[in-house]
Formats: C-alpha cells, sequence, structure tokens
C-alpha cells in the first residue's frame, strides 16, 4: 500500500530511538519523584478521613497515572507498530491488575475501497476480544459500544468519512466479559491520490483508569468544598453566638448603677481574647451582672471543646448562671447545681468555672470556684490570690453546695479574674506569676478598662492556641 496521504499534510516521519529514550528517561525519572512524595505524603497518620488529604492523594495518583501512560506510550512509540498478524501479548500482572494504572493504546485501518480492516494486538486486548478473530468492520464496530453511545461514535465515523474531520471523542465498550471500559478514539481520513477517502485509520487507547482517577479527584474535591463550607457556616453561627453572649464591652462599666449609702461602687471591664490558631471558637466566657437585691455577680469559667455546639452550650450556661444568682443562690450553691445541670446533658461540660458576688454596703466579696484558677487581688502595688475555699473534683457530691469564701475589700483594691490560656504556652502557675508582677502597672491605670489594657497589651503574646477571658474590677471609693 502506497504511503498514507492524510487531508492536509503528509505523514511525518517518526522521531528518532535515541530521542525517544531520553524523554522515557525524563519521565520515569519524574515518576519516581512524585511517586516518592506522594508516599511521604501518605503517612501513618493518615486515616482516609480528612477531605483534603483524600482529595491530594487523588491528585498524587493521578498524576503517576498519567505519567505512567506516558511512559508507556513512549515505549511503544519507541518499539514500533506490533505485528498485526501475531496474537495479542498476554498482559503482565500490572497490566492485568483490575484499577492497574497503566493502559495501552492500540490502533486500526478500515480499507474502505476493500472493506478489510486491520487491528493491532492492543487493540484486540483492550475491546477483550479473541486476537484470532477477524477484525470489527466499521458497520460492525458498533456492536461493541454502549448502546447509550452508539450514536456518539456513529456521527463521528460519519464526519470523519464524509467531511474530513478528525476523530477524537470518548465512549464506553462492552467487553465479551460483560465489563464496561471508556476508551479514547483518535483518527483521521486517509486519502488517495483523486482527493476521495481511502481509508480511515485510528487510534485506540483505554482511558477507564484515568477517568476513575479524575472523578476522584472531582469527588474529593467537592467533598472537601463541602467540607469548607460546612467548617465556614459552622464557624460564623459559632461566632454570632459567641457575640450574642460575650457582646464586646466599651469602656467600664459601675455596678450598681446607684452608689448605696455608705457603699463603694464596683468598676467593671472585660475582655474575650480568641484563639490565633485557625480560628476556633472556644468556650471561655465572663459575666458581669446587677442583681436585684444591689449585690452584683462576677463570672468566668471554660466549656470543654470548640464550635458551634460550645457557643450554644455558652449561652444555656450563662443562662443557668444569671438565673440561679438572680434567684439568691450564692457562689458555692450556683456553682453545684450548674455542675449537676452540665453533667446530666448531653451538651460539652463545665471544664472550670469561677463565681463572685459583691455586696456594695459590706464591701465583701463573697466567691467559689470549680477546677478554676483563684480570683487575684492586688492591693498597694502588691498582688496575691485569695485563699482558695474547698473546690470538690468534679463529679463529687454535685448535688451539695461547694466550699465558699469571704473577702473584705478596700476602695481601690484591683480584682482580676481570667480563664486558663491567657499567657500563652504557660501553664497556670506561671501565669498566675505573670499576672501578679503586672501590680505596679495595674496600680498606675486610670480604671478598669486601662488595666485591661495592660494585661492584654503585656501578656498577650505569641500564638494563643486557645480562647481566654480576662475581667478585671475595681472597688469604688
Amino acid at each position: 500500500m502506497p504511503p498514507h496521504v492524510f487531508a492536509d499534510r503528509p505523514a511525518g516521519q517518526p522521531p528518532e530511538r535515541g530521542t525517544v529514550d531520553a524523554l522515557i528517561t525524563q519521565t520515569r525519572r519524574l515518576l519516581g519523584d512524585v511517586d516518592a512524595v506522594r508516599r511521604e505524603a501518605s503517612g501513618p497518620a493518615d486515616d482516609g478521613t480528612d477531605p483534603e488529604v483524600r482529595w491530594q492523594r487523588a491528585l498524587y495518583e493521578l498524576a503517576v497515572h498519567q505519567l505512567s501512560d506516558l511512559d508507556k506510550h513512549l515505549a511503544q512509540l519507541r518499539d514500533g507498530p506490533a505485528d498485526r498478524t501475531a496474537p495479542a501479548p498476554r498482559p503482565t500482572a500490572a497490566e492485568d491488575r483490575p484499577g492497574s494504572l497503566l493502559s495501552r493504546v492500540g490502533s486500526a485501518e478500515w480499507n474502505l475501497l476493500t472493506d478489510e480492516a486491520s487491528w493491532s494486538g492492543e487493540l484486540y486486548q483492550i475491546l477483550g476480544r479473541d486476537p484470532a478473530a477477524p477484525a470489527l468492520t466499521l458497520d460492525e464496530l458498533p456492536s461493541l459500544v454502549h448502546r447509550d453511545d452508539q450514536p456518539q461514535l456513529t456521527a463521528m465515523v460519519t464526519d470523519c468519512l464524509i467531511d474530513g474531520k478528525p476523530i477524537d471523542g470518548e465512549f464506553r465498550v462492552v467487553r465479551p466479559d460483560t465489563t464496561v471500559r471508556t476508551v479514547h478514539m483518535m483518527g483521521e481520513p486517509v486519502l488517495d491520490a483523486d482527493g476521495s477517502t481511502a481509508s480511515m485509520w485510528a487510534v485506540v487507547r483505554d482511558v477507564s483508569e484515568l477517568r476513575r482517577s479524575q472523578r476522584a479527584v472531582s469527588e474529593t474535591r467537592d467533598s472537601l468544598q463541602r467540607q469548607r463550607h460546612i467548617a465556614q457556616t459552622e464557624h460564623r453561627l459559632a461566632v454570632e453566638l459567641q457575640e450574642a453572649v460575650l457582646p464586646p464591652r466599651r469602656g467600664s462599666l459601675r455596678l450598681p448603677r446607684s452608689a448605696p449609702e455608705g457603699g463603694a461602687l464596683l468598676e467593671v471591664a472585660a475582655r474575650h481574647l480568641p484563639s490565633s490558631v485557625g480560628g476556633l471558637i472556644g468556650g471561655d466566657w465572663y459575666d458581669v451582672l446587677e442583681l436585684p437585691d444591689g449585690q452584683a455577680l462576677l463570672a468566668v469559667g471554660d466549656l470543654i471543646g470548640h464550635g458551634v455546639a460550645v457557643a450554644s452550650a455558652m449561652a444555656m450556661t450563662l443562662g443557668t448562671v444569671r438565673g440561679l444568682a438572680v434567684c439568691g443562690a450564692g457562689p458555692g450553691e450556683l456553682l453545684s447545681r450548674l455542675h449537676h445541670l452540665l453533667d446530666d446533658s448531653t451538651g460539652p461540660c463545665l471544664a472550670g468555672a469561677l463565681c463572685c458576688r459583691y455586696d456594695p454596703v459590706a464591701r465583701t466579696l463573697a466567691w467559689a470556684q470549680a477546677g478554676h484558677p483563684a480570683p487575684l487581688l492586688f492591693r498597694d502595688g502588691t498582688g496575691r490570690a485569695l485563699t482558695s475555699p474547698e473546690d470538690r473534683p468534679h463529679g463529687t457530691a454535685s448535688g451539695s453546695a461547694r466550699g465558699q469564701s469571704q473577702e473584705t475589700l478596700r476602695p481601690g483594691d484591683i480584682l482580676l479574674l481570667h480563664t486558663d490560656g491567657l499567657v500563652p504556652q504557660h501553664d497556670g502557675r506561671a501565669t498566675v506569676g505573670r499576672l501578679l508582677a503586672l501590680a505596679p502597672h495595674l496600680a498606675a491605670a486610670r480604671d478598669a478598662q486601662d488595666c485591661v489594657r495592660v494585661v492584654v497589651d503585656r501578656l498577650d503574646a505569641g500564638e494563643r492556641e486557645d480562647d481566654a477571658c480576662v475581667l478585671v474590677a475595681r472597688i469604688g471609693s
């Protein structure tokens, strides 16, 4: 048969063997590098539950897949076309294994003048046909194609033979063993001397595993996007709940609103400090409330966990604290009842809490703690932690009142309440030590809000892995 003359150009010359060998070497080197990175990324900690990790793994597999195919195709190009009369080579273990990253490329030519068809051994293997059987003609070829894709193949072949359009499309084939494979066909018409279509040639590639890998990438990407959308929605909801429960304080608050005769007002300021790592919404809270009897409630605490559930539990916790305080419960009784409520609920647990009740007439502070740092008292330029009352362990006698202490305060005294995590990467004892060292600076502060600013500015260094609260109360004259 004379050399093929295509519709717009003569057939190109095959590349030199040395050039293809160099391409194969580069491809295999790159394949090894990508595979090494893939194995390094899929370490022991990869349990398959993280959507972003699944998406990354799918991308690595797709890259390895395509590089493996490229290596295989370059080898076929270097070795030249297989003998179409010889039986198809038996596939290797890797090629015969389901989900193999390797795919073969077959070729075919259909002579329109003699109605003869010629297939390569690889094409027989791709289509699952017996190499001893005759190659199917163009009229017979649709019998192998999935019923839904037959019109597409017919249209591509018709456009190629009549209008001289190149073939470039995918369709599914049903092999004799009923397995379905996806193949990509590329081809062109071959013209004779007078410009008529004499034959059609095509290259057929099995892209089933490639498409599977691409679907995996797409599905994991969609899963990751959904996961991110859910996370963003939950974070926004948690922030809104937290802001509703812990509104930002502007300036200092004076309690009670009207000064009792012979009593001392309480000037209060507070600040919630969010985590600087990952935007986590934690369960640290504070509360300041004037009670019906003219006394003031000061409280701080921490719920275990992060996110919407904790923000919702925080709202319930503060509502409970306020309700019990308004009904006259003292700090010890209040914490006992709060523990009883949270222990019986299915929501987040209370990590710790500190509750204080200030009497402006007697200038006394009654307070109780539950797994939480004691209040710090600053007086005359020095500071100390108040002596802790009995603090029963969580889960012990939750129905009985907790230990409660009382401290008489003087004008100018400063109380500081805080939650764990106020000082990044420091334990509770180290945090208290650093806070007590601020005594001279707090004594020089203008008001309670300025005291909070001193604490935050001097201790808020580095990344805070969890949120924290600080509350400062200064006794007036």
